[in-house]
């Protein structure tokens, strides 16, 4: 009935913002909240832990990994993805690569080319336990 609030839960604003048109070649390193509307071509990393979240727009691309706490993808990524927290991936989503996340939500139409891996927190005790 009541939904326990996340304490990691994003901001909700985006800081900065990568224009269409704009391509941009080597790695990208963000905090608080990023949206991609052109191309990277690079790893994108968010530096601030649990409140960072990355929006790739419908026509954007990255070429590269992406490491965030929250991610809502609507575009294209051709590389790894680690999303510690929460991962959206809208109708017209594509990634290429593997795929870690602890929550997903995706929508219909969505394509993941590559391997699905639950972070949850059973598979942490599980890791703690077996050491």
């Amino acid at each position: 009935m009541w939904k326990k609030r996340s304490e990691n839960k994003p901001q909700g604003r985006i800081d900065s913002l990568i224009g269409a048109g704009t391509r941009i070649e080597g790695n990208i390193r963000f905090s608080g909240g990023l949206r991609i509307d052109g191309e990277v071509k690079g790893n994108v990393e968010a530096v601030d832990g649990p409140t960072s979240i990355l929006v790739l727009s419908e026509n954007a691309l990255i070429e590269g990994q992406v490491t965030v706490a929250h991610f809502v993808a609507n575009g294209a990524v051709q590389g790894a993805v680690t999303v510690s927290d929460t991962l959206e991936l809208q109708s017209r989503a594509r990634i290429v690569g593997d795929v870690e996340y602890t929550l997903i939500e995706m929508h219909q139409g969505a394509v993941i080319d590559g391997r699905l891996v639950h972070r949850g927190k059973s598979v942490e005790l599980k890791l703690a336990a077996s050491n």
